[in-house]
């Protein structure tokens, strides 16, 4: 599986966010010089971030975003769901008895993908944006929260 753009883009985007947010709202346009990425596209995404209520955009001069609550109480995952439309291995509906197959069957390797999700969901629910700012994710924390799943 490969994350899409939206999904990497919005977490590179919270993550400067949360380093650089304080008292005052921090413009769209900084994140983007500072991360690389085009300003439309950031836009966009941080349109679907605030209808998620992650963040919270202010309007007028000094204008720009916040983080709606802190950094460890946004899980990686919910930044990931925002910006993707859904996340998962398999063209079946989670948890359903009828497949992607013409015949409405699941197909033979249904139960390994969709267990790979679970797993992406798991790893990504138990990370938070501040453990990413406080680059908590070295080789051992990663080994620690797989062997958890």
């Amino acid at each position: 599986m490969i994350l899409g753009t939206k999904a990497r883009y919005a977490v590179m985007a919270m993550v400067d966010l949360a380093n650089h947010s304080g008292e005052k709202p921090v413009k769209l346009a900084e994140i983007a010089t500072r991360q690389e990425m085009p300003l439309a596209y950031l836009e966009q995404i941080f349109s679907r971030l605030r209808q998620r209520g992650l963040i919270k955009s202010v309007k007028g001069p000094g204008g720009g975003y916040l983080l709606v609550s802190d950094a460890k109480a946004i899980p990686i995952y919910d930044i990931v769901a925002a910006a993707e439309e859904e996340m998962k291995m398999t063209q079946c509906e989670l948890q359903s008895k009828t497949g992607c197959m013409a015949s409405r069957e699941q197909c033979i390797t249904h139960d390994l993908w969709e267990g790979l999700s679970e797993h992406i969901y798991h790893y990504f629910n138990a990370i938070s944006l501040e453990d990413v700012c406080k680059k908590r994710l070295q080789r051992e924390k990663r080994k620690f929260l797989i062997e958890k799943l």
